[in-house]
C-alpha cells in the first residue's frame, strides 16, 4: 500500500506533467517538515527545459523562502521549547550578527534550524527574510548551474549504475 501511494505522489509530481509546481511544492517542504533536498527538482526542470532556469530558480526560491518564513515563525512561537539552547554557541551567534546570519539559510543540515532560531530570537523579520532569499537564490543559482555542466554521459552512467545497484 505504501509502495502503490509513493508511486502514485511521484507519478503526481512528475517533472514533464506539474514542473513549476512540483518545484515549488518540494522547495516548500523541504525547508519545513522533511529532510528532503529540492536541488534535484530544480535540476530535472532546467535539463527538462533550458529555457526554464530563471523562472525555475525563481519559484524554487520564493517556496524554499515561505518554508523559511515557516521555520522562522516556528520559531518565534517557541521559546520553551529552546529554553535549555538559550546558552548554546548559536544563540549567542545569531545574537551577534543577527539578521545577516540568515545568508547561510542555504546551509544542508544547519539551514532551517537557523532560521528557527531567527525566529525564536525575534530577529528583525524583513531584514531575515531577504537575507533568506539572497542565501537561496544563491544556492539555487549554483547548484543548477554547477549541474548542467556535468556531462549527459556522466548522467547516463550514473542511472545505469543506479538500476544495477537498486534493481
Amino acid at each position: 500500500m505504501i509502495e502503490s501511494a509513493v508511486l502514485w505522489l511521484l507519478k503526481f509530481l512528475a517533472v514533464p506533467t506539474v514542473g513549476l509546481t512540483s518545484v515549488f511544492l518540494i522547495a516548500f517542504v523541504s525547508a519545513t517538515l522533511l529532510p528532503l533536498g529540492s536541488e534535484p527538482a530544480v535540476f530535472a526542470v532546467v535539463k527538462a527545459n533550458p529555457a526554464m532556469f530563471w523562472p525555475t530558480v525563481l519559484v524554487a526560491t520564493l517556496g524554499n523562502t515561505l518554508g523559511g518564513i515557516v521555520d522562522y515563525w516556528i520559531g518565534y512561537r517557541a521559546k520553551v521549547a529552546f529554553a535549555k539552547e538559550r546558552s548554546s554557541r548559536w544563540f549567542h551567534w545569531l545574537k551577534r550578527y543577527g539578521a545577516k546570519t540568515m545568508l547561510l539559510s542555504w546551509v544542508p543540515g544547519i539551514g532551517d534550524p537557523l532560521c528557527t532560531l531567527a525566529g525564536w530570537l525575534h530577529l528583525p523579520f524583513w531584514p531575515s527574510v531577504i537575507y533568506m532569499a539572497i542565501g537561496k537564490f544563491g544556492r539555487y543559482v549554483f547548484m543548477t548551474v554547477t549541474l548542467l555542466y556535468v556531462p549527459d554521459g556522466w548522467w547516463k552512467w550514473l542511472g545505469a549504475m543506479s538500476s544495477k545497484l537498486f534493481g
